[in-house]
C-alpha cells in the first residue's frame, strides 16, 4: 500500500509540473495585445467623435489571453487548488472592475477572485466523471455591474492520473478446444478496459499475461490471444484448466495498476481412444425355452471417449450357426444384447460359440496411425434344459365332414408329443370358447376329433375350433393348435323359386303372351352346379289357361294360351309348378305362381288391377293422395283436442257426490293414557301457578322485557262482568311487548282469582259431577244461564 501511494505522488508531481509548464504563458499580469485575436473576437464599442452626431464605429482590444486551463484530477490538498488567473487591460491601478466566473461549475466547483482574477478548485474532480469544463468570464464594473467588456468563454480541463484499475467485463470467463491439439491453436480472446485517458501518457495502455496455468497455454501481451502451449494435451488425463489472465496499465512498467480474471478452458473430446472388451471370454447360460428377440446375454466395449465418440456398433463375425444369435447396440448404455433369432432346442444342440466385434460409429482420419479402432470377444453360450410344453405335429389342422354325419363319427385327429427327454404322457382338450355350442368332442389320450351334434352346411359352412394339448406330469405347460372343420354339401335342401312372383295378365293379350319369367335357387351347393326342371302339376297338365316354356338357363316362362280372359268372369289364377334339382337323390318342391287379370291400355301398360292404376285417370299422383290423407288426418286431431279441451274447461271444480272422500282420511289407532299418562303432555300447566309468584313465562319466546302480571280482580258474586273481563284480557294482549307478532298456542294453566264458581278443572277438585250446583251460572248473565239450565236439567234426567 505504501509503494502504491508513493506511485501516485510521483504521478500528481509530474502532472503538476506539466501543468505549470503549459500554463505559464497564458496567465500573466502584463496585458498582452494579440491584433489578430482581438479583431477575431474582439466587441464593438459605440464612441463619439469629433463631429456632434457623427458614429464611430471601431473594434476594442481584447486583453484575453487564453483558451483553456489544466486542473489536476484527484488532488486533495488542504487548501482549494489554484486552476489559473484571469486579467484584463482595463485592470490599471486601483480601478473600480469586478471579474465575474459562469458556466459549468461556476459558484460550485470553480470560485474566481472578483479582485485578482485567480480562479480556484473547490472540490475534488474525477476525470472519469467528466473531462472538461466550459466557463465563461466576463469583467463588469463594481459599482453599477454594467459590463466593461463582453463575456469571453474558456475551457477548464480535468488532467488525468493513473487512478484506475483495468477492469475484465464479463468475467470469469470459459473456453473450450479440442485435446491433442497443436500447439499454438487459438482458444480465445479476453481483453480488458481502463477508464483513464488513453490519450495522455501510458495510464491506458494494457499489457497481458499469464499469472496461472502456464505452460498449458500462452496469451499474447497485445492482443491477449489466448493459446495452446503445450503438446498432446489428454482430456482422458485431464479435463479442465483454470487460467488467471493479469492486465497491467503503465505498459506493465513499475507503478502501473493491474486487474486479474480468470478463464476456464475446457478440453473437448475427439476419437483417439478405440473401444477395449473389459474381458476377452463371455460365458452365459441361456434356457432353451427363451423366447425369439429375447435378451440372453449383454457384453460391454468400453471407451475412455464422450458422446458419440464413445458410441460402438456391434458385430457376430464368427462362430457356429451365426443365424441362431443376433447382436443389437443399445443407445443408452452402449452394451451389445445378445438376443435369439431362432428358438434353441436343449435336445438338438447344447452348447454355441460366438466371436464378437465392438467398432467405434465415428472415426477420425488423424488418428489412424493409433490402430484399429475396435476389438473383439469370444462368447460361449450353454443352452439349459427346458421343461417345454408339447409340440404339436403341425400348427393348423384343415378336416372335412358331410353334413349327415351321424353323432360320435370321427372326423380326423391331432397329434402332440413331448420335446423333452422325459416324454411325458399328452392329454387332449377343446378349448371351449372356440365350441360354445359344443359340437365336437376330442379324445382326452389320442387326440381323435369326433362329432356331438348333427351339422348344417346351409348354417355354418366352417368351424374353427382350437385343440389343446398339456402335459400329464406338468399341467402348466400347454400348446395350442387350430383345426379348421368344413361342412360339405348333400343333397338337402330342395330347390325353391328365387322370390315370390305375381303374375299381370292383360284382358286384350295375345296367345302364346310371356306373361312371367320364373327362377329358382338351392340352398345345396352341388359340385357340377345346379340344374332344375320344370313342370306343372299333373292335375295342371292339360288347363285351358297356361302352359310354360324352358329357357335353357334354369328358369323358364309362363304363356297364355288364349286371349279370353276376363276380370268379371274370374279376376285371379293359381299356377302350381313343380320344380326338381338333379342332386342324388333329387329334391323337388310345388310353388305357386298366382296371376291377376288386369285391365290394361292399347300399348299393354297395365291400369285396373292396383290403387295407382285406378287413380291415374283422374289426374292425382300417389304423393297428392298421400298429402290429402294427411292433412285430413290432422284435421280430425285438432277437432279431437278441441273437444277434449271443452269438456276438461266444465268439469266443476268440487267433489262429485258419487265421490269416495273417505280416502282422504287418516286413522290413528294411538289413545291417550288419561289421567295416569304423565308422559304425554306438562301436567305442570295446568297447575295453579301461585307457586311462582303468578306469573308463567313463555316457552315460544324469549321476551325482551319483563311483563309484570296484573293482580287478579275480586269480584263480588252479584258484581261479575265477563265481557269486561274479556276486553281487560284483549288489551293486555294486544300491549304485551312479549307476545309475538304471529298467532300461536297459548296454554293458559290459571284461571283467575276471585271467581265464585272456583276452579272448572277436574284436575283440581276431588268432587264427582253429581256434587256439582250449577245454579250459579244464572247469576252470571244472560249467556251462562242458558248453560246453566242445560246442567240441572242434565242432573235430574241422571236423578230420575
Amino acid at each position: 500500500m505504501p509503494k502504491r501511494s508513493e506511485e501516485m505522488l510521483t504521478d500528481i508531481w509530474t502532472s503538476l509540473l506539466l501543468m505549470w509548464i503549459m500554463c505559464v504563458p497564458h496567465i500573466s499580469t502584463v496585458p498582452v495585445v494579440n491584433p489578430s485575436r482581438s479583431l477575431q473576437t474582439g466587441s464593438v464599442i459605440g464612441l463619439r467623435g469629433p463631429g456632434e452626431g457623427q458614429r464611430i464605429l471601431s473594434r476594442a482590444k481584447r486583453g484575453w489571453v487564453w483558451n483553456q486551463m489544466f486542473v489536476l484530477e484527484e488532488f486533495s490538498g488542504p487548501d482549494p487548488i489554484l486552476v489559473g488567473r484571469l486579467h484584463t487591460d482595463l485592470d490599471i491601478g486601483g480601478k473600480n472592475i469586478k471579474y465575474v466566473l459562469a458556466g459549468e461549475g461556476a459558484g460550485t466547483i470553480f470560485v474566481i477572485n472578483e479582485r485578482t482574477g485567480d480562479i480556484h478548485a473547490m472540490k475534488r474532480l474525477d476525470r472519469e466523471e467528466k473531462a472538461e469544463y466550459t466557463l465563461t468570464a466576463q469583467v463588469i464594473n463594481r459599482d453599477t455591474n454594467e459590463p466593461l467588456e463582453p463575456p469571453s468563454e474558456f475551457t477548464i480541463k480535468v488532467q488525468d492520473i493513473n487512478d484506475n484499475a483495468p477492469e475484465f467485463v464479463g468475467g470469469p470467463f470459459h473456453a473450450t478446444v479440442p485435446e491433442m491439439s497443436q500447439v499454438g491453436t487459438f482458444v480465445t480472446k479476453v481483453t480488458a478496459t481502463d477508464s483513464d485517458d488513453p490519450v495522455y501518457g501510458n495510464s491506458a495502455r494494457l499489457v497481458y499475461s499469464i499469472l496461472e496455468g502456464q505452460p498449458y497455454f500462452s496469451i499474447d501481451a497485445n492482443t491477449a490471444d489466448i493459446k495452446v502451449a503445450l503438446h498432446a494435451m489428454d482430456r482422458e488425463m485431464r479435463e479442465e484448466y483454470l487460467v488467471t489472465i493479469q492486465a497491467k496499465d503503465m505498459g506493465g512498467h513499475m507503478g502501473g495498476l493491474s486487474g486479474t480474471t480468470t478463464v476456464t478452458i475446457t478440453l473437448m473430446d475427439v476419437n483417439d481412444n478405440p473401444p477395449k472388451f473389459s474381458k476377452s471370454l463371455y460365458e452365459f447360460v441361456i434356457p432353451e425355452d427363451l423366447s425369439i428377440g429375447k435378451a440372453g446375454g449383454k457384453v460391454k466395449a468400453n471407451d475412455r471417449d464422450i458422446g458419440e465418440n464413445a458410441r460402438s456398433l456391434y458385430n457376430i463375425i464368427d462362430g457356429d450357426e451365426r443365424d441362431v444369435f443376433e447382436i443389437t447396440t443399445d443407445p443408452q448404455t452402449q452394451e451389445g444384447i445378445l438376443q435369439l433369432k431362432k428358438p434353441l432346442d436343449f435336445e438338438t444342440k447344447r452348447s454355441y460359440s460366438l466371436k464378437v466385434e465392438a467398432t467405434n460409429v465415428q472415426f477420425d482420419p488423424q488418428f489412424s496411425n493409433s490402430g484399429p479402432f475396435k476389438d473383439t470377444a469370444t462368447v460361449k453360450i450353454v443352452v439349459d434344459d427346458s421343461d417345454e410344453p408339447p409340440v404339436f405335429a403341425k400348427s393348423s389342422y384343415l378336416l372335412q365332414v358331410h353334413e349327415d354325419e351321424s353323432i360320435n363319427t370321427v372326423i380326423g385327429q391331432v397329434a402332440a408329443r413331448d420335446p423333452d427327454a422325459t416324454a411325458s404322457l399328452i392329454r387332449y382338450f377343446i378349448d371351449r370358447h372356440t365350441d360354445l355350442e359344443r359340437q365336437f368332442n376330442v379324445d382326452v389320450d389320442d387326440g381323435r376329433i369326433t362329432l356331438a351334434k348333427p351339422l348344417d352346411r346351409e348354417t355354418d359352412m366352417w368351424h374353427n375350433i382350437t385343440v389343446t394339448a398339456t402335459e400329464v406330469r406338468n399341467h402348466s405347460q400347454i400348446s395350442r393348435a387350430t383345426v379348421a372343420i368344413r361342412v360339405l354339401d348333400i343333397n338337402d335342401n330342395a330347390p325353391e323359386f328365387a322370390t315370390e312372383y305375381e303374375a299381370f295378365l292383360c284382358e286384350n293379350g295375345k296367345p302364346g303372351q310371356v306373361i312371367q319369367t320364373v327362377s329358382a335357387i338351392d340352398k345345396d351347393d352341388p359340385k357340377n352346379g345346379h340344374s332344375f326342371f320344370y313342370s306343372l302339376v299333373p292335375e295342371m297338365l292339360n288347363n285351358p289357361n297356361f302352359t310354360i316354356k324352358n329357357n335353357g338357363d334354369n328358369s323358364i316362362s309362363v304363356l297364355a294360351k288364349h286371349d279370353m280372359f276376363r276380370r268379371q268372369r274370374q279376376e285371379m289364377y293359381f299356377l302350381p309348378i313343380v320344380v326338381r334339382d338333379n342332386g342324388t337323390p333329387p329334391l323337388s318342391s310345388t310353388n305357386t305362381l298366382t296371376i291377376r287379370v288386369c285391365g290394361c291400355s292399347k300399348e299393354g301398360i297395365v291400369q285396373s288391377c292396383n290403387v295407382e292404376a285406378y287413380v291415374l285417370p283422374i289426374g292425382l299422383s300417389m304423393g297428392a293422395l298421400i298429402a290429402i290423407l294427411a292433412c285430413i288426418i290432422l284435421l280430425l286431431v285438432i277437432v279431437v283436442l278441441f273437444v277434449t279441451l271443452r269438456r276438461h274447461k266444465n268439469e266443476p271444480l268440487i267433489i262429485k257426490d258419487d265421490e269416495d272422500v273417505r280416502e282422504n282420511i287418516i286413522r290413528y289407532d294411538d289413545e291417550g293414557g288419561g289421567e295416569e299418562d304423565t308422559e304425554a303432555f306438562d301436567i305442570a300447566t295446568l297447575q295453579n301457578p301461585d307457586g311462582i309468584n303468578g306469573y308463567l313465562p313463555r316457552k315460544d319466546i324469549k321476551p325482551d322485557l319483563q311483563f309484570m302480571p296484573r293482580q287478579g280482580q275480586h269480584s263480588g258474586p252479584n258484581g261479575v262482568d265477563v265481557d269486561e273481563f274479556i276486553n281487560v284480557r284483549l288489551h293486555e294482549a294486544d300491549n304485551d311487548p312479549t307476545a309475538p307478532p304471529y298467532d300461536s298456542i297459548q296454554i293458559y294453566g290459571y284461571e283467575g282469582r276471585g271467581s265464585v264458581a272456583g276452579s272448572l278443572s277436574s284436575l283440581e277438585t276431588s268432587s264427582s259431577d253429581s256434587d256439582q250446583n250449577y245454579d250459579y251460572l244464572r247469576e252470571w248473565g244472560p249467556r251462562f244461564r242458558r248453560l246453566g239450565e242445560l246442567y240441572s236439567v242434565g242432573e235430574s234426567d241422571i236423578e230420575t
